[in-house]
């Protein structure tokens, strides 16, 4: 199918937004009015500049308050149309979007509404246009596309048919299946945007927080299912409302906009192969701390690269690569059961490959490599011959957990669903010591790849002494209180946590007397869900941004134990203003 994107979605004049739609990929635009009455050239000029972009026109958009209103003010909107029919020729557009009203001047009469939208798909079918009524989802008194279509349906003509929003749709909770019902020749066009399942005014809701398809909570898949099973035959097309997109770099954002209608198109893209597993993760570093403390959580460094100054780092199936740089998580890999296949999907989905390494990887929004492996990879790190012992317990990599730009956080978990075929879950947030944490992961169905991404939502002004943009890679043991009692004789690095807390979880979860004593002993946090139990312990950060966790799940327990960051990220601060 085309895909077309509103105008509305993207940043930066027309010229910004045409030529970053043509570079994604895309087919054809929806022209939102205020771009173009914005815009210093004339509508021709806009259809040739489209036109050699190789874009089509394929919506004008909006047309507001005209149904079910007085004669006078009927006249008046009939001539405001004719002008715009005007427009649109010029534009070599046949299409304009007209909402459902919210003008004082309406009335609640559908037979009025249909006979006046009747009037004008006839005025725009002598100038051969066509007329898509929408159901706005806070309409006066068409709010439902099941009313939308009554309308339509007693309108009974040719030229006239419908817009389905997906947001408006969704957000109102209707049964979409009933969409099947309705003939495909009077789905005129389908409009896709997702949005975070919130509670506020749907006019707020949709102006500021719409999202690409993928990036929200609602079923899209569904919904463009039963679109497309009436036959539907028009482009897919993406009208977001965001004020971030809006504020962001055009060209980046088209990119996104495109994969997530790729994303959505799922059959169409090279298959997503298995993923089995963290094969490494790749730490920058600047000086001996960073090893240090992996040698006192009883890592053993095992192995040299061949040819550049990279240590692998080593316990159980816990795998570190230590390289020179400015201390934080530069790489991440997984192990894939088909590395090309990967590659293939990543290029589909317009992520930039990666150019001079040995490993095929794209990179990620926020710049972190992303690498798929097979075994092959550990030939280029030649054994160091240094004895490994017991360790202490860990036996993988549990998860990696990246901080996002603001900005880029919806993005970055479209680009890993997407490119690594990951499932998103559920995202939590949490208030910490200097403000407002979202916090979100995606992770393969065996849940043994598992990405976590945090941002601060508010951050403002120059207060902020928490630990920047934080970086942390989890890893896995079967016995956290074994783990954390090793860790503390070998000298590792552990971060203390105080004794309110523990009171406070006793108070709160009440683990039996033994265990809290434990936990309390060896500074472990604690967390529980309806599946299981969560044990966990930190180090200190390490340079200014990277840290390690070890972490223990029992009985199926899915989280990350997101209560507990507070008091972790505060007790950060408390160690680094100890250290001056």
């Amino acid at each position: 199918m085309r895909r077309s994107i509103a105008t509305v979605c993207l940043s930066g004049t027309l010229e910004d937004k045409l030529a970053a739609a043509a570079a994604a990929g895309f087919d054809g635009i929806e022209m939102f009015e205020n771009d173009l009455v914005v815009s210093p050239h004339a509508p021709a000029e806009i259809r040739r500049r489209c036109a050699d972009l190789g874009l089509s026109i394929d919506l004008y958009q909006p047309f507001r308050d005209f149904e079910a209103v007085p004669p006078d003010v009927l006249a008046a909107n009939l001539r405001r149309a004719e002008r715009k029919f005007d427009v649109m020729a010029e534009l070599g557009a046949d299409m304009m979007l007209v909402c459902s009203s919210v003008s004082p001047d309406a009335v609640d009469d559908d037979d009025l509404a249909a006979e006046q939208l009747h009037l004008l798909a006839d005025r725009a079918a002598a100038r051969g246009m066509r007329i898509a009524y929408e159901a706005l989802a806070w309409g006066r008194f068409v709010d439902t596309f099941d009313h939308s279509w009554r309308i339509v349906r007693r309108g009974d003509h040719p030229a006239l048919g419908l817009c389905l929003d997906s947001f408006h749709v969704l957000s109102r909770g209707t049964d979409t299946a009933a969409i099947r019902t309705i003939p495909g020749e009077k789905v005129f066009f389908l409009q896709l945007a997702d949005a975070p399942r919130l509670h506020m005014d749907v006019l707020q809701w949709s102006r500021h927080h719409r999202l690409f398809p993928g990036q929200g909570a609602f079923d899209l898949a569904a919904f463009v299912g039963h679109v497309l099973s009436t036959g539907y035959a028009g482009p897919l097309s993406l009208e977001v409302f965001n004020d971030v997109f809006r504020q962001s770099d055009p060209w980046r954002a088209a990119v996104d906009a495109m994969r997530s209608l790729l994303l959505l198109e799922q059959d169409r893209l090279p298959p997503a192969p298995a993923l089995s597993g963290h094969a490494f993760t790749e730490l920058e570093v600047s000086g001996p701390e960073v090893a240090n403390a992996l040698a006192a959580m009883g890592f053993c460094h095992a192995g040299q690269h061949r040819t550049k100054p990279v240590q692998l780092w080593r316990q159980g199936a816990a795998r570190v690569l230590l390289n020179e740089g400015s201390g934080q998580v530069s790489a991440l890999a997984v192990e894939s059961a088909d590395p090309e296949r990967s590659m293939a999907r990543a290029a589909a989905l317009h992520a930039p490959a990666l150019t001079d390494v040995s490993l095929p990887g794209v990179a990620a929004p926020d710049g972190t490599a992303v690498f798929f492996c097979s075994d092959g990879w550990l030939e280029d790190f030649p054994r160091t011959g240094e004895h490994e012992d017991a360790g202490a317990g860990l036996v993988g990599t549990d998860h990696v957990s990246l901080t996002q730009p603001f900005d880029n956080f919806d993005e970055a978990a479209l680009f890993y669903r997407s490119v690594l075929g990951l499932t998103p879950e559920l995202a939590t947030e949490f208030a910490a010591p200097f403000g407002l944490v979202r916090s979100r992961a995606v992770s393969n169905v065996a849940r043994d790849v598992r990405i976590s991404l945090d941002v601060a939502l508010l951050r403002r002004g120059e207060w902020a002494p928490g630990v920047p943009e934080p970086q942390h890679l989890a890893f896995a043991t079967r016995d956290a209180i074994a783990s954390a009692k090793e860790m503390q004789a070998r000298g590792a690095p552990l971060l203390a946590i105080p004794d309110n807390y523990y009171d406070d979880l006793d108070s709160r979860l009440a683990p039996p007397p033994d265990l809290l004593a434990a936990l309390r002993e060896y500074s472990v946090l604690y967390d529980r869900d309806e599946h299981g139990e969560f044990l966990h312990f930190y180090t200190d950060v390490l340079g200014s941004r990277v840290f390690f966790e070890v972490v223990q799940r029992i009985d199926g327990y899915a989280g990350y134990g997101a209560a507990n960051a507070p008091v972790r990220m505060a007790a950060h601060r408390r160690l680094r203003l100890s250290r001056g």
